[in-house]
């Protein structure tokens, strides 16, 4: 297997998808938490944070609040992350506090470390053709190591937050941040009947 990927094309047929056939997106697993131990990338201080913050009183923003924003905080990967290196216990250590920072003051909302690109795959889409590529991805810079999803203010606030981090890796390395979009952002296109379904989606993905 090179490192530009193992491509292999599928014919794909819609139908054997259960959401094509009127099921919920529910019985796909969407938004679905491994629930049986720590976060797999993230040192078990970043789950016993989440707790610190809920046993000092301190809770979430509200998801819903329209005056917050959203950003998906992205860790650029590195060769020592594609080469599957973990890092040392004094920056579990540090990041383990930001973590709990982060919870403490209501900006986390979600966070993980990816595997390296050689235990992933890529989907190809055209027509109705699905072409399959296995990892390893040779552009290390472009791949993703790990992500927080943050709810602040501002990107100005997202910004200063990302400064606090301690670097991520072991070397030089890049963090990327991008907004996520909020139903307002597609104007008349996403009609009160897609708002109805999208809310359903969210209070089932929110059971799960």
């Amino acid at each position: 297997m090179g490192l530009g990927g193992n491509l292999r094309e599928i014919p794909w047929d819609f139908s054997n998808i259960p959401a094509a056939r009127g099921q919920s997106f529910r019985g796909l697993g969407l938004g679905r938490r491994n629930n049986s131990g720590p976060c797999r990338s993230f040192p078990r201080s970043f789950d016993e944070a989440i707790e610190a913050g809920k046993n000092t009183g301190q809770r979430n923003r509200d998801p819903r609040r329209r005056d917050d924003m959203r950003f998906m905080v992205i860790v650029k990967a590195t060769q020592d992350s594609e080469a599957g290196k973990m890092p040392e216990q004094s920056l579990l250590e540090a990041m383990g506090k930001y973590n709990e920072e982060l919870v403490k003051a209501g900006v986390l909302l979600a966070g993980e470390g990816l595997h390296p690109s050689s235990k992933g795959a890529r989907v190809r889409f055209s027509g109705s053709t699905r072409t399959v590529i296995d990892g390893p991805f040779a552009e290390t810079k472009e791949l993703i190591a790990g992500f927080w999803l943050f709810q602040v203010k501002s990107l100005e606030e997202a910004v200063e937050w990302v400064k606090r981090c301690p670097n991520p890796m072991l070397v030089e390395s890049e963090i990327e941040i991008r907004r996520v979009f909020d139903p307002e952002d597609f104007g008349a296109a996403l009609t009160p009947e897609l708002q109805a379904q999208e809310e359903s989606l969210r209070q089932q993905v929110a059971k799960n």
